[in-house]
């Protein structure tokens, strides 16, 4: 099996070069990846517990589905391409972006743009990428998050902080009535 070929960018994400996985991982170079938060009908996410043999964060909870784009594979087509690969869907439509992180120790050097998906399962997860997976509500998501980060990838810690201070400034915009 051949390795994987990443685009190489700089700190604007733009392509600069090409290099194998390992060596982009090896020397922290800039690349580029997706995470994807699929929630369902009662608002809770779906997250993924990562597969033990993965080479980096094995072994902890990360985004619903995630992933490093090809060399020359566009952001919204590796979306789609993941969420085939490890949880089994099959998308029509790419689902819309939330936001886009920018490559820092805590993502690993990614670019990330993260995507919102909605669905109620079951999913077909694939064993190489994905140890097992579960349903959190928010409220419970954000305490194991404050008790215990190491539980997290990093990138995810990195999504979640920023999707709940997106979250917390809509509802202080827009206030209920008293």
């Amino acid at each position: 099996m051949h390795e994987e070929i990443f685009d190489v960018v700089n700190e604007h994400d733009e392509v600069i070069g090409q290099a194998p996985r390992s060596e982009v991982h090896r020397r922290a170079l800039r690349h580029r990846a997706v995470h994807v938060l699929i929630f369902n009908g009662r608002g809770e996410l779906f997250l993924q517990q990562r597969s033990l043999e993965k080479d980096n964060w094995p072994g902890v909870w990360d985004s619903s589905a995630s992933g490093h784009l090809d060399a020359g594979e566009s952001y919204d087509a590796c979306t789609v391409r993941e969420l085939g690969e490890e949880l089994g869907l099959c998308l029509s439509e790419v689902p819309p972006r939330l936001f886009k992180l920018a490559a820092s120790s805590e993502t690993g050097w990614e670019f990330c743009w993260v995507y919102r998906a909605e669905h109620e399962g079951p999913f077909v997860l694939q064993p190489s990428e994905i140890r097992g997976g579960g349903w959190f509500p928010p409220s419970a998501l954000a305490d194991w998050i404050e008790r215990r980060p190491h539980d997290f990838a990093s990138a995810f810690v990195v999504i979640w902080a920023k999707l709940s201070q997106q979250l917390a400034s809509r509802v202080s915009a827009h206030p209920t009535p008293e």
